[in-house]
């Protein structure tokens, strides 16, 4: 049923472009209606390359892309790859037909046929004054309009409140007496690492003992648990979380480890049907147990698959079956025949042992695996993969940080950790002092942040890459949420990363904007989202999701294939962040990133 938002955007798209809606009407054969419309789109890209017109130079730039993307968009081979055919629909649409498509839909081709039109509104105003002067005089302008505009991003990172504040920090004292109280133990116990897996909450009544839960997190913990979805909370974790469920500031830590509804009846789904929930293809990229290889120089190694709590969207959660299980480590024998392949290729100067999570192997394990590697002449750099410094920083002792430097040798080899911060809420004290411990012994600290719904408003992932490089964290990657059926209520459309790393995190100064912003293709890798020559937009389905055609990393290397995506829907993007008080008025320019 099409409402009344939905024949307002109808009429919208009907009176932008006067011309292009002609040839919508006049033609009444579908493949002469694409031949028309090709040589409409060449007239309008001919005439900004070849005349002079009264469009701003950002604007010219702007039309160029959406008449390549509109190009791509009405392509018969990218309509076969998509199994659908946006014109074809706009036509029906366009000749009063009723078609079942959504204001999403409606939204992509109103900005994109504004875009062609020069019409994007993202230029409206004069050139800036100090454009007009020169000299000291063009200088005091300029650094006028900066801190103008400084202060509107100063407004929006202020709005995420960090961990290590004061008030947060006196309310999580709060928490944590709290939590001690109920298991009746004390500040030694806090500290102690092995108190808080063994008092891990895995069960929904001693959550809801400990802290508010709203009506869907108590029905969706209870429904994990009886199904045997794999659920655990550290009581650090835990003190994080705010008493009461508004889910005001710690949003992002109770989504890390609540599941919501929709992800546990679509992973009880999966299992009935018996699909595979190997999102990124690991058994296709496995050349021996325990071990994923996806590039030339470097490998994962996994030797445990569990760790101190469990994140909902994490891409190898299918491989866990509880948290601290008890066959969670791998067989010795798997494990050196694993190393054993890492000691046959040559080619392999990094590895990357991961999981699960590393670092809750004991120490005289974690000791062993680290010397054997060690061994191996080729290899130059072992990274760890943990959530440890976050989820449970007493873990990091002066012991486990000894063992990690004893293999650190510069010149030889590098010892570097990579851990996962989601949101600036979740840095506090303990994980400034564990990371320094690791720091002080000279080992590099690298953030690899997911970009999900929780930490994608705006500047909100800018105020944590300030304070990550504050305490000694540089970030790394931000990844793309895995395009997983069960993870629908994380996922953030690539466009509004693109927007992110263009217009926010580009404000910050250059050392705090050392991560990559990447989508992760199943089998292949790391695609970079920076380079839009590594991708293409080829579709606009029906519901508004876009179809991407991503290529593989190897591209001008050898032949391989590539992969195509179906991304979420912008406009159920911007209507979620306007059901959580949002002004989606601060993110218009989504629409024309591709």
């Amino acid at each position: 049923m099409q409402n009344d938002h939905f024949k307002s955007e109808m009429e919208e798209l009907l009176g932008i472009d006067p011309e292009f809606r002609e040839i919508l009407l006049k033609n009444k054969n579908l493949n002469e209606l694409r031949i028309e419309v090709y040589n409409y789109l060449n007239s309008i890209e001919s005439r900004l390359y070849f005349e002079n017109t009264e469009f701003p130079k950002l604007e010219i730039i702007n039309m160029k892309e959406c008449i390549k993307t509109f190009k791509n968009i009405i392509s018969p081979k990218n309509e076969k790859l998509a199994g659908y055919s946006a014109l074809k629909s706009l036509w029906k649409l366009f000749n009063g037909k009723y078609v079942d498509v959504g204001v999403g839909f409606l939204n992509e081709f109103i900005y994109l046929l504004k875009g062609i039109s020069g019409k994007s509104e993202m230029y409206e105003g004069d050139f800036p004054e100090f454009l007009k002067l020169s000299g000291r005089i063009a200088a005091i302008e300029r650094s006028s309009e900066l801190d103008k505009l400084y202060t509107k991003v100063e407004n929006f990172i202020n709005q995420y409140p960090s961990g290590l504040s004061k008030e947060i920090t006196e309310k999580r004292e709060e928490n944590k007496q709290r939590i001690l109280n109920y298991f009746d133990s004390t500040e030694n116990d806090w500290n102690n690492w092995k108190w808080h897996m063994e008092n891990n909450i895995t069960d929904l009544e001693t959550l809801q003992d400990l802290l508010d839960l709203s009506e869907s997190e108590i029905s969706s913990i209870k429904k994990a648990c009886e199904n045997s979805i794999p659920f655990g909370i550290t009581p650090y974790y835990v003190s994080l979380m705010d008493e009461t469920s508004s889910r005001e500031f710690d949003h992002a830590i109770r989504a890390q480890v609540i599941p919501p509804t929709r992800y546990v009846d679509k992973t009880l789904e999966s299992r009935t049907r018996g699909n595979s929930l190997d999102f990124m293809g690991e058994n296709d990229t496995s050349p021996v147990d325990l071990v994923t290889r996806r590039y030339p120089m470097i490998a994962i190694m996994k030797p445990y698959e569990t760790c101190a709590q469990i994140c909902v969207y994490c891409q190898r959660n299918w491989q866990i079956k509880d948290v601290l299980s008890k066959d969670a480590l791998a067989p010795k024998e798997t494990v050196l025949n694993a190393i054993e392949w890492f000691k046959n290729h040559e080619s392999i100067k990094e590895v990357l042992i991961t999981g699960g999570d590393p670092a809750l192997l004991d120490d005289e394990y974690l000791d062993w695996i680290l010397s054997e590697f060690s061994q191996i002449k080729h290899v130059e750099r072992i990274r760890i993969g943990t959530r440890i410094p976050v989820v449970l920083p007493q873990r990091i002792t002066k012991n486990f940080v000894e063992i990690l430097a004893k293999y650190n040798e510069p010149g030889i080899r590098e010892i570097a950790v990579s851990t996962h911060v989601e949101h600036v809420y979740e840095i506090t004290k303990d994980v400034q002092e564990a990371v320094s411990k690791l720091k002080n012994k000279g080992m590099s600290v690298y953030n690899q942040q997911v970009f999900t719904v929780e930490n994608s408003r705006r500047f909100e992932t800018s105020a944590l890459r300030k304070v990550l490089k504050l305490i000694g964290i540089d970030p790394y990657y931000l990844f793309n949420t895995k395009g997983k059926d069960e993870t629908i209520d994380y996922r953030v459309p690539i466009a509004r990363a693109l927007q992110e790393r263009s217009e926010e995190a580009r404000l910050l100064p250059g050392y705090c904007r050392t991560d990559c912003t990447v989508f992760n293709v199943p089998k292949l890798g790391k695609n970079n989202l920076n380079y839009c020559q590594d991708h293409d937009l080829i579709m606009i389905m029906e519901d508004g999701s876009r179809i991407y055609e991503f290529h593989p990393w190897e591209k001008n290397i050898t032949l391989t294939k590539t992969y195509i995506y179906k991304d979420v829907p912008i406009q159920n993007y911007l209507d979620e962040l306007k059901r959580r008080g949002e002004d989606i008025n601060h993110y218009k320019s989504i629409w024309y990133y591709f």
